[in-house]
């Protein structure tokens, strides 16, 4: 007897990789084989740039940091260094927050640890 496939649920796969490659350019758009190709290395690339994006992130914060702590005449691993002898939590993306829109009260939390 001949083998026989699941035309139905391969058009689905299909059609499913074609609906993610849309917007790609020429045959990674249009041909399947070369569009699986394309979506693999895509799902890649979104994969590695979520995990890119927390480092990104965690060095601008870390930068602004610095340069507020520098201003109130303190380097920022010092500043950090002060934050875990008191036991004082508060993440860097709070800190970043502090330092860029409210210096007054970064500077507050800088005299606090002397």
């Amino acid at each position: 007897m001949p083998r026989s496939g699941n035309a139905v649920a391969s058009k689905k796969h299909k059609k499913k990789i074609l609906n993610y490659a849309k917007g790609f350019y020429g045959a990674r758009s249009k041909l399947y084989t070369v569009a699986k190709n394309a979506v693999e290395k895509s799902f890649q690339y979104s994969y590695m740039g979520r995990k890119m994006k927390k480092r990104n992130f965690r060095k601008l914060w870390i930068k602004r940091i610095n340069a507020a702590a520098r201003k109130n005449g303190i380097s920022y691993s010092n500043l950090i260094f002060f934050f875990k002898k008191k036991n004082f939590v508060l993440n860097r993306k709070g800190l970043a927050d502090l330092a860029m829109n409210n210096l007054n009260n970064f500077k507050n939390v800088n005299d606090c640890l002397d």
